[in-house]
């Protein structure tokens, strides 16, 4: 028996997931153990040959891949002049770390001395990963996932960037 109608997305796959275990769940008055396992099994089925239907669409007509890669995810410094404004705001201060991750700023090490001074710039503090973070504000956030700090460096790629206080460190 075929339990999923009209699919094209993995999105109403899901969907229709949802509801054919909500009434065929065995603890319902309908449901069957048997009916769920073949619901799974039907799921199973269509998820693959979806998958794989999204990822040959990220090829065009030649065979090129053209899913972005961990390069074409690096920030690049042209594009944000704001970015560039508030680095230039903070880079004076010593004993801590900047980051350019994406196209946010994350600051770590010695911070206590700046707290006011971030909080004034518009930086915000991630109590978890311990540091300051601040981006512009056509930033939107589209999850609720916590990630960790490597995550998001390994995602987004990451440039420690060399503040003038560390110039000095290095001098001396």
């Amino acid at each position: 028996m075929a339990y999923f109608n009209n699919i094209t997305t993995l999105e109403e796959l899901r969907r229709q997931y949802r509801d054919l275990l909500k009434k065929f769940h065995p603890d319902n008055k309908d449901g069957s153990t048997q009916a769920t396992q073949e619901i799974n099994a039907e799921y199973d089925r269509l998820f693959k040959l979806l998958k794989d239907r999204h990822e040959s669409k990220s090829t065009d007509n030649k065979g090129n891949n053209t899913k972005t890669d961990f390069n074409n995810m690096k920030y690049d410094f042209s594009e944000d002049e704001l970015l560039r404004d508030m680095l230039q705001k903070v880079i004076h201060l010593s004993d801590i770390t900047i980051e350019i991750i994406g196209n946010w700023i994350w600051i770590s090490g010695n911070t206590y001395q700046y707290k006011k001074e971030l909080k004034d710039l518009g930086f915000k503090f991630a109590g978890q990963k311990k540091s300051w973070y601040w981006h512009s504000e056509a930033f939107r956030k589209r999850s609720h996932k916590k990630l960790s700090m490597e995550d998001i460096r390994n995602y987004y790629g990451s440039t420690e960037v060399e503040t003038d206080g560390t110039k000095r460190l290095k001098q001396a």
